[in-house]
């Protein structure tokens, strides 16, 4: 049995029903299992008559007991069952399936040539591998597709633009109407995401103007945008945020649960020590682990997907005082859930923890100059951690260069040891 990768591309008529017919003849073929599939996304086609409209591309890698000659042949029978019609060079087709890579197989005859010769010139075919298989070598050149697709992205944009490792993928994030929530759905934006935007839904409320605005600063990114309010103190609600999630562009790749209990601001600042608890174990921890394990069976049904829990760099170390105590204990529970969940889920869904230390947030705004010299003294790189540190690692993390990561913990806290 020997991995290959196949691209499929359609920009004529039902796009997307041309690709999922593709991948039916696929999966029915004799000697030929589908293991994974990659996102679809859109790209304007190159070469060729003008005119013609975008393409949808994805990737989907298989294990075939069949030759490469052979697998080819089955892959131009497929196309010519989907109507595809050679006429012109470079021209619009209903369905176009490439074999790009048979194992380690370098070959070329009259019939057959692998690697596909323009596998690493092409952004459309590079994106979707990327997702599947970023650290896969190429056999001729011994580059990793990573590595391919970022010197073609740098040759294409000139520097003047961000990757777009993320290209293709649908994510949502919880409690991103602000702080650390908001710049990493800005961020997986601008890594080409498409990014629902949870905020706090109320009884009676039918609109949210933060989740708004920040859906509509996701969508100046170029990518798709949706709002989506739920209460996550309600177990209920909690699991209804995943349907609604789940169904409003055919599934996610990556799940982000930012949103916790703020009980260090406003009137809950002033509250008893067992109210707080209450509020913390509802919305960090239980609703954590109910959008969770939701989420994580769908994407595992779906053979892909990304979560990241949102912890705390003290939670193992401990902190004294009041807040210490609450925080350590609720977010020591997601640590050690995260885990858990990444073994549960594993190999198909990857659980990872993002710990920040001292972020400046609305508290952090709001802190005593006594709390601001502790940060300096507490943090080996003397400032206060951005919410757009956070983000940035959260990129990393769902990303395909952190594919081989899951269970781990990784502290956003400018080098505390403590």
């Amino acid at each position: 049995m020997t991995i290959a990768y196949i691209a499929l591309g359609s920009n004529l008529g039902d796009r997307d029903d041309f690709l999922r017919r593709a991948l039916t003849a696929l999966r029915q073929t004799q000697g030929v299992e589908v293991l994974r599939v990659s996102p679809q996304y859109e790209t304007q086609p190159v070469g060729g008559p003008a005119g013609q409209g975008p393409y949808l591309n994805a990737v989907v890698e298989v294990k075939s007991e069949r030759g490469p000659h052979d697998l080819l042949a089955e892959l131009l029978n497929i196309e010519q069952r989907l109507g595809r019609r050679r006429r012109e060079k470079d021209g619009p087709r209903t369905i176009d399936i490439d074999l790009l890579l048979y194992g380690d197989i370098v070959h070329e005859d009259a019939q057959l040539v692998v690697p596909h010769p323009r596998l690493h010139e092409r952004l459309f075919v590079l994106y979707p591998l990327a997702q599947l298989a970023p650290g896969l070598l190429h056999p001729v050149s011994k580059r990793s597709i990573a590595d391919l697709l970022a010197e073609l992205q740098g040759l294409r944009l000139h520097g003047s633009a961000p990757g777009h490792e993320l290209a293709g993928q649908r994510a949502l994030v919880t409690g991103s109407t602000r702080g650390i929530g908001r710049a990493i759905a800005l961020e997986l934006a601008a890594a080409g995401a498409d990014v629902i935007v949870h905020g706090r839904g109320l009884a009676g409320r039918q609109s949210h103007p933060a989740a708004e605005e920040t859906s509509e600063q996701v969508r100046l990114a170029g990518v798709r945008s949706a709002v989506r309010l739920a209460d996550l103190s309600d177990a209920e609600a909690c699991r209804r945020l995943v349907e609604a999630a789940w169904a409003c562009w055919g599934g996610l790749h990556v799940w982000i649960n930012n949103a916790g209990a703020d009980t260090l601001t406003g009137e809950a600042a002033h509250w008893p020590f067992e109210r707080k608890l209450r509020e913390l174990l509802a919305v960090d921890v239980t609703a954590t682990m109910i959008l969770s394990r939701e989420v994580g069976r769908r994407m595992r049904d779906a053979g892909r997907g990304a979560i990241v829990n949102m912890g705390w760099d003290q939670a193992e170390t401990g902190m004294e005082g009041d807040s210490g105590e609450l925080f350590a204990a609720s977010k020591g529970a997601i640590l050690s859930f995260s885990r858990s969940l990444a073994m549960s889920l594993a190999p198909a869904v990857r659980v990872n923890c993002l710990a920040p230390g001292w972020i400046r947030t609305a508290w952090g705004e709001g802190a005593s100059p006594g709390w601001h010299e502790r940060v300096r003294r507490e943090t080996p790189l003397l400032r206060w951690g951005r919410p757009e540190d956070v983000a940035a690692a959260a990129r990393w993390l769902v990303s395909p260069a952190a594919e081989f990561l899951t269970g781990q913990i990784l502290r956003v806290n400018g080098g505390a040891v403590r």
